[in-house]
């Protein structure tokens, strides 16, 4: 089994004196995901004692790298600290081209074909599985993926469903039908010249993010007015931040922007004309798919293909969060936050004997 390799900074920090960060230890380690390639993983566990679980893998979606996503360093921003505080080790890995993990292709200019495809993510979470294995003495793992990386963590599953003893699948496309308002043919996403091919001259190798491109579909999701009653400003304040210190060249431009691959913009592209990228009758994991009732980016069509395609599933339960928005993780807990880590935790809590060797 691949060991863990080049470096191991440990962090052990609090995040302030909020009761969810008390007692959480945080560890940065890279692992090797090809001859030229490593990726950044942190883990994130309780320093107490832990509950007999799987360890956890979080995998962040097709814009904003792991640590940006799941542990921000405020209260009611890390869904890393929330699970670890119940007993979990949880590991946040960066997929290539994305946060901490090596960029391939990226030192030059942003033309080009697109960067990072979803069989080379799924590369990169066996290399994250394999090392964490290791580490963990496991012989499956747990999965969560947000958007992009729900469907990157099912494919992964599908493909390796020996080593996958949950699956969250979160806000994620699966390619259940054609027509999308913001993905499809007739979105900016299409090659203007044919509508059934993704708009490369548009997207490039990679894209360009700037703090303030990361709001407007986050607005858009949120049913009224006063954002703030939805999301804690320091969470929103914490996102931006983390998301531009991600990338170490975001500082060069002006505005500060950070780069992300375009490889899973062209994935998503096929996903949402109706293409699926791979087949979910092959996972044998017991299986939770949400969806947010107000997600802009997976269909509820997609909720309903994926569950009977589970056909192998231990186990399958899908879960609509009523009013919630595609970043329910990062929102106020009375606005789907809580009943989404309450629906996680009880998933990860059905155990049998495949947490340890």
């Amino acid at each position: 089994m691949q060991k863990l390799a080049i470096y191991c900074a440990a962090i052990a920090t609090t995040f302030g004196a909020a009761p969810t960060f008390a007692e959480v230890e945080r560890k940065d380690f890279r692992v090797n995901a090809a001859p030229d390639i490593e990726l950044a993983i942190r883990e994130v566990r309780k320093t107490g004692p832990e509950r007999k679980g799987p360890p956890i893998i979080l995998v962040h979606g097709a814009r904003v790298p792991g640590i940006a996503s799941f542990d921000l360093p405020v209260e009611g921003g890390s869904l890393a600290a929330d699970l670890a505080t119940r007993g979990y080790r949880v590991f946040i890995v960066d997929a290539r081209g994305y946060g901490r993990s090596d960029r391939p292709g990226q030192d030059g200019p942003p033309e080009g074909r697109p960067l990072t495809h979803s069989n080379e993510v799924a590369r990169d979470i066996d290399a994250a599985v394999e090392a964490i294995r290791d580490r963990t003495d496991s012989r499956q793992v747990g999965l969560l993926g947000w958007a992009t990386g729900g469907h990157w963590a099912g494919m992964y599953a599908s493909l390796f469903p020996e080593k996958v003893s949950h699956l969250v699948v979160y806000n994620s496309l699966y390619g259940a039908t054609s027509g999308h308002p913001t993905l499809g043919s007739d979105s900016e996403t299409a090659d203007p010249n044919d509508r059934r091919r993704f708009n490369i001259a548009k997207f490039g190798a990679y894209r360009l993010n700037t703090a303030a491109s990361l709001m407007p579909s986050w607005d858009k999701s949120i049913p009224v007015d006063a954002k703030e009653s939805w999301r804690d400003p320091a969470v929103v304040e914490a996102y931006q931040k983390e998301a531009l210190a991600s990338d170490s060249t975001s500082g060069d431009r002006k505005p500060a922007a950070f780069r992300s691959p375009s490889g899973a913009m062209e994935d998503s592209f096929y996903l949402a004309s109706g293409r699926q990228l791979w087949d979910a009758a092959s996972i044998t994991a017991r299986v939770l798919v949400i969806r947010s009732e107000n997600d802009f980016w997976s269909r509820p069509d997609d909720v309903t293909t994926l569950e009977g395609h589970l056909v192998n599933a231990a186990r399958v339960r899908s879960v609509t969060i009523r009013g919630a928005t595609h970043y329910v993780h990062l929102d106020r807990s009375e606005r789907g936050r809580l009943q989404l880590i309450t629906e996680v935790v009880r998933l990860l809590s059905e155990s049998d004997n495949t947490a340890s060797r």
